[in-house]
């Protein structure tokens, strides 16, 4: 009977503890449009138009800020794992330059390694006010109250 016991909870430990490392398992999401490598070789500096590349690589993710001279087609990978915050662990972007006349000018590859990740979107809006600090906030309020607060 005690061995059957040591059993059952033997198996439920171990069972627990596959649970457990499951849970720990790296979440992995892909974002972005990248174009196929092929497409890409194929644009002709100088003689490709806006038009033609659109053809060819479909929309792009976004355009330059001052007017429409500057196409990028962005993709990243972000691993997430457990409880910790996501993390870029890839990021590509093909910049295409256009000149005056609405060619190609240039066909640039950019990858992480040639930057830092710029996080656009916190979720957070700082603010001036003070950071108080853990004992500050518990005991802030101490003898700030009267007993007609409470009537």
């Amino acid at each position: 009977m005690a061995g059957k016991k040591f059993q059952r909870t033997v198996l439920a430990a171990a069972f627990g503890g596959v649970l457990i490392a499951s849970g720990c398992a790296p979440i992995v999401n892909t974002h972005g449009y990248l174009p196929v490598a092929a497409d890409v070789s194929a644009l002709a500096v100088g003689a490709d138009t806006k038009t033609s590349v659109l053809e060819r690589l479909g929309e792009p993710t976004t355009k330059g800020v001052e007017g429409d001279n500057s196409w990028y087609y962005v993709s990243y990978t972000v691993s997430t794992l457990a409880f910790f915050a996501p993390d870029v662990t890839d990021r590509q972007i093909l910049a295409i330059s256009f000149n005056g006349t609405d060619r190609v000018a240039a066909v640039n590859t950019i990858g992480l390694e040639n930057g830092i990740v710029v996080d656009l979107n916190t979720g957070e809006t700082p603010t001036g006010g003070r950071s108080l600090s853990f004992w500050q906030q518990m005991l802030g309020n101490v003898g700030n109250f009267s007993a007609e607060s409470f009537l």
